[in-house]
Parts: structure tokens; C-alpha cells; sequence
């Protein structure tokens, strides 16, 4: 609420969110958050959940929550009915703000108190001058602000605890008060229940800059908003990059385009971003600065950047280890500390493989009922796997749960994928672990050819095997190469491999022995 606070009375007739002609101003987003506080605690709930789209309702609530001392939950509204009512149940008693035509996906439940959006909107506008509460907030920081819960991609969502001490930290140290212009506006696209949703409000209400939502992604209407709202910044993950760059390509008339001249600066982050739509992106947008942002729900968001320098260094370079910087999560930012550990939890020296630790006050490490994951010393160990180069470059290799066991040997999914997509005829691609009674595992690439197909696909398949082995070692070459129309990811960006393990499980050859 300190940020809020510092807004509305710093530049509090700024317009914080909507259109310039008819959103909310700082000070208006300040009045309402304190009405909604009234509504939340006499609800008599323990948490405040929300299961609805980006609107308006959205920096209400979380804002609201935070001055009634209630955990923010944002909910995944693409789950079925049935994995939404579980995890509204398991923060019951809750008040859960939905969007109008889906009120009864959670009515019903026992201890959860269902509230129209539209409605909490309307009676807001209509209350909030006379129902502004004082402003009283604990200070401290230890109370819990946002319950996040886990993608549950390898097994039950877990909710991940972040304190207002950590949320503060991550915009204190990585945003400059007032330091967006009164013309700035960011457009944030990313869905509510991802970390990168809930910095992007805390961040451009603490910088100033007014907040572009657009409920459902599509590249059209991105780019549409972009254009007529004057988006200055934006963040997408590398699903929608892509989607992007391929509407600006189709825009492209006798080599010209219109481009997105508003934009200044548009971050990425969430997942693998291949090395050709970065790189068609940065020819695409040429006076728009890039930044790659690495960073989990665990950690309060951005824990390393690949700045714009740093792209646009990369691109230029003739130099394969300095363009392979494209590739990486950039350097820590100044508040934290990274380390690359062994299975023991031993430093690894520069260059060699491991699990990616962290440590600095946004990190929280800690999940709702369960014992916390940081060190007694304060690191926390992300089950990432990946290596520090000698400049300092943070380079994620992925999920150490994915790694493929060949002969004995662990074989890094990320290290093949990038050689795959550095293919001019690939277009996505994906290496994943099936079960061989010979090797333990054998090593099957699913692959998205791009354009029209000209060469035969077994042709290609065995180029593809080729390129591998010619860049990396022959136990990292394919043992099996299969073409797919898409790969799976969910709508954060993030790779489904358990889904293309079970829709691939055919390739492999028998039980692991």
C-alpha cells in the first residue's frame, strides 16, 4: 500500500489505468482500493480471490486486499470448473471477484463469497467518496500479499507465499519513483495469475506510467493497442513474440512497414525464447530497446535482465559466444545474488553446469503449509539448470526435472532445442526423454518446420540429426526426430513436456530398466 500511497500523492490526477479519456486516476485507484477494503473485511474472509480477466477490477482488488491485510489470490480461469472450485476451496473463507457470465463456477462452494465484477465496479464509482477509509496498513511487511499458485505442471499446484517485504523490495530496487513520463502507458497482456502480471501493476503504479490491459491475447489486437492507445512499454512472453513478429511481417508492404513507432522498450520473459524470433524482432523494431527478463512466482518476478545494450551488442556480433548472449537471461540485477551449485549444493566453477540459486530480499522461497525452501543462509535453490559465462551471463538451460538420462549421462533439453531452432527451416522445437531398455532413455526431438515444407521430411529429419552432432557431442544427437503442427504450451508460455511425453509415448521402445 506504501506504493499506492506514494502515487495518488505524488501524481495522483495521473490516469493509472484505461484510456486517457475515461480511466482511472492514481488518486481515484487509491479511493477505490480503500472502499473495497471495507467491502473485503466485512465479508469476514480470509483471502480475496479473483477469477476473471485483466480489468479494472484487477489493481482494485489487489490493492484492496493489501489495505484490508488480506492475501491477494488470482486465480487460472482456463481451469476446468472442477480445478477452480479445489483451489477456491483450499483458501476459503475467501470473497472471489468473477467476471459476470461466470459467477457460477464458483457459487456454491462452501466459505466462498462470490461478487460480480461489473457490480464492484459500479457501487465503487458510486460509494467512494464517502466510504474512504482511513488509511491504516501494517508497515512491517511480513503479512502475506499475493498467494500464487504454481502452473502444477509435474504435480499439484502449490501456493506460493509472497510477502509485502518481498514484493516491495523487487519494485524498490529495480524502479524509480515518478520515473515514467505523464505520456508513458504499458500494456500488460499477461493473465493476472502469473508473477509477471502482478509486477507489472505494482511497477507502473509506483513509476507512474499509466496501464494499457488486454484481457485476451491475439497480435492483432496488441498491436491495434499499441498503436491507438501510444503504448511506450510492454511485456509478453515468447509465445506471443512470436505471434507478433509474424503479424508485423505480414503487414510488410513493398519492404515497408508501419512498425510500432510508440514503442520504446518491450521486455519478454516466462519461458524459451528461440534465438530467430529475437532476432527477426530486434529487425522488425529497430528503435524499440529489448530486455529479456528471468524470473520465478518464488523470487517476486525479475531476477536477471538482458538489457538493450546487450541485445543489440549480440545482434551485431560476429563473435558466436557473444551472440549466444541472445540466448541468456542477461546478468542478476544489483539486489541479487546468483550461484550455479553441483547435486551437493557445491559452487560449480564459470562455465560449468548446475542448479541456478538465488538470494536477495524479494525472494520469498516459501509455499502456503509448507516448510520453506530457502537455506539457512538465505539461498534459494530454483530447480533451474544452467551456467554463468565468464562475462557474467546468466544462460538457463531449463527445468532440471527435464533433463534426458542417456547412457548414465544427464543431456541438457535446452542445449539441442537451440541448435534445432537456429535451422532456418525450424520454426519450434522441443527435445524430451522416452523410455529405451537399451540407454535408459532415447532422445526425441518434435519439431515445427516453418514456411512452406520442401525438403522430405525423413531428408530432413536425418539434416537436423546432422547439425546436432556437428554442434554438439554425438550422445546429444536425436535418436528420433518427429515432425508436430505445434507444441504444447499453456497460456503463460511455458512448455508442456509432460503433455508432449504422453503424446509422444509411442516413440519410445519399452519400460526404462
Amino acid at each position: 500500500m506504501m506504493l499506492l500511497e506514494m502515487a495518488a500523492a505524488g501524481f495522483g490526477d495521473r490516469i493509472a489505468v484505461g484510456s486517457l479519456d475515461g480511466g482511472l486516476t492514481f488518486q481515484q485507484l487509491f479511493d477505490r482500493a480503500g472502499a473495497s477494503a471495507d467491502r473485503f473485511r466485512a465479508a469476514g474472509a480470509d483471502a480475496v480471490a479473483m477469477a476473471d480477466v485483466s480489468s479494472a477490477a484487477l489493481p482494485i482488488s489487489l490493492f484492496g486486499a493489501a489495505w484490508a491485510d488480506l492475501p491477494f489470490v488470482p486465480l487460472n480461469y482456463r481451469l476446468t470448473d472442477d480445478e477452480l472450485a479445489t483451489l477456491a476451496g483450499r483458501i476459503a473463507p475467501a470473497i472471489a471477484v468473477v467476471d459476470p457470465s461466470a459467477i457460477g463456477r464458483l457459487s456454491g462452494l462452501d466459505g466462498v463469497s462470490v461478487v460480480d465484477r461489473d457490480a464492484l465496479l459500479a457501487d465503487l464509482a458510486d460509494l467512494v467518496d464517502a466510504t474512504v477509509p482511513a488509511p491504516e496498513w501494517d508497515m512491517v511487511g511480513e503479512g502475506t500479499a499475493i498467494l500464487l499458485f504454481t502452473s502444477g505442471t509435474t504435480g499439484e499446484p502449490k501456493a506460493a507465499v509472497l510477502r509485502h517485504r518481498h514484493l516491495v523490495s523487487y519494485v524498490l530496487g529495480s524502479v524509480e519513483f515518478m520515473g515514467a513520463g505523464e505520456e508513458e502507458a504499458a500494456l500488460v497482456s499477461v493473465p493476472p495469475y502469473h508473477v509477471a502480471g502482478m509486477a507489472a501493476i505494482l511497477s507502473n503504479v509506483y513509476a507512474g506510467r499509466r496501464i494499457v490491459q488486454l484481457p485476451a491475447f491475439d497480435a492483432a489486437a496488441w498491436v491495434d493497442l499499441v498503436r491507438t492507445e501510444g503504448v511506450t512499454s510492454a511485456m509478453v512472453v515468447p509465445t506471443m513474440l512470436s505471434r507478433i513478429v509474424e503479424h508485423l511481417e505480414a503487414e510488410i508492404v513493398d519492404g515497408e512497414t508501419v512498425g510500432l513507432p510508440t514503442l520504446r522498450s518491450l521486455s519478454y520473459g516466462g519461458g524459451k525464447m528461440p534465438r530467430p524470433t529475437i532476432e527477426r524482432a530486434l529487425e522488425l523494431l529497430p528503435d524499440t530497446a529489448f530486455v529479456n527478463a528471468y524470473g520465478l512466482t518464488e523470487t517476486s518476478s525479475t531476477v536477471a535482465l538482458l538489457g538493450p545494450e546487450d541485445h543489440r551488442e549480440a545482434l551485431a556480433s560476429d563473435d558466436e559466444s557473444v551472440r549466444a548472449r541472445l540466448g541468456s537471461a542477461g546478468r542478476p540485477l544489483p539486489t541479487i545474488e546468483v550461484s550455479i551449485r553441483d547435486e551437493d549444493g557445491t559452487e560449480v566453477p564459470t562455465g560449468g553446469p548446475g542448479e541456478i540459486w538465488v538470494r536477495g530480499e524479494q525472494v520469498s522461497g516459501e509455499y502456503r503449509g509448507m516448510a520453506p525452501r530457502l537455506t539457512p543462509d538465505g539461498w534459494f535453490p530454483t530447480h533451474d539448470g544452467g551456467w554463468m559465462d565468464d562475462a557474467g551471463f546468466l544462460h538457463v538451460s531449463g527445468r532440471i526435472d527435464d533433463v534426458i538420462v542417456k547412457g548414465g549421462q544427464n543431456v541438457s533439453p535446452g542445449e539441442i532445442e537451440a541448435v534445432l531452432v537456429a535451422h532456418p527451416g525450424v520454426s519450434d522445437a522441443a527435445a524430451i526423454g522416452l523410455p529405451d531398455t537399451q540407454w535408459g532413455e532415447r532422445i526425441v526431438a518434435a519439431v515445427v518446420r516453418s514456411g512452406e515444407p520442401t525438403a522430405d521430411a525423413d531428408q530432413f529429419a536425418v539434416e537436423l540429426q546432422e547439425a546436432v552432432r556437428a554442434e554438439l557431442r554425438s550422445n546429444r544427437t536425436p535418436d528420433h526426430v518427429t515432425f508436430v503442427d505445434a507444441l504444447p504450451y499453456n497460456d503463460t508460455g511455458k512448455l508442456l513436456r509432460r503433455v508432449l511425453r504422453a503424446d509422444l509415448a509411442h516413440l519410445g521402445d519399452g519400460s526404462t530398466p
